[in-house]
């Protein structure tokens, strides 16, 4: 359901620039160590993809701003991506907003619509003819 922005009386822009999808896939997150930190290499999954990147959990402690590469088992893909958002842990596992350096949407393997989706066409009314 839309935000109407009562004033204008239209639809708020989006800040997302591509759809979210929920998804749970396999992958590993890797990371070189840096100043007294342990290099990282941690199996966990998706909870949400879409072509920018992606809401993953893991159990390492990570910093907004830090190099990881995402492995995707099932394509046998790795990508370079940077943390944007950590939350707080639950369950032993913080959820973690990734973004790609480069948008890749091929990455995840699913087709995602495209910015100028439309309305379908409505259906012709009975009694009269078709185009």
């Amino acid at each position: 359901m839309p935000n109407w922005n009562l004033i204008k009386a239209s639809p708020e822009p989006s800040r997302r620039r591509s759809q979210r999808v929920i998804l749970s896939l396999p992958i590993v997150v890797r990371a070189e160590g840096g100043p007294g930190s342990a290099p990282l290499e941690e199996a966990t999954q998706t909870l949400v993809v879409n072509a920018h990147g992606a809401l993953i959990t893991i159990a390492a402690r990570v910093e907004k701003g830090q190099t990881l590469r995402i492995f995707n088992g099932t394509t046998q893909e790795e990508l370079l991506c940077r943390v944007i958002y950590v939350g707080q842990k639950l369950g032993g596992k913080a959820q973690v907003g990734v973004e790609f350096h480069k948008p890749s949407p091929d990455f995840w393997r699913i087709a995602f619509p495209p910015e100028d989706w439309t309305a379908p066409e409505p259906e012709p009314v009975a009694g009269k003819p078709g185009k």
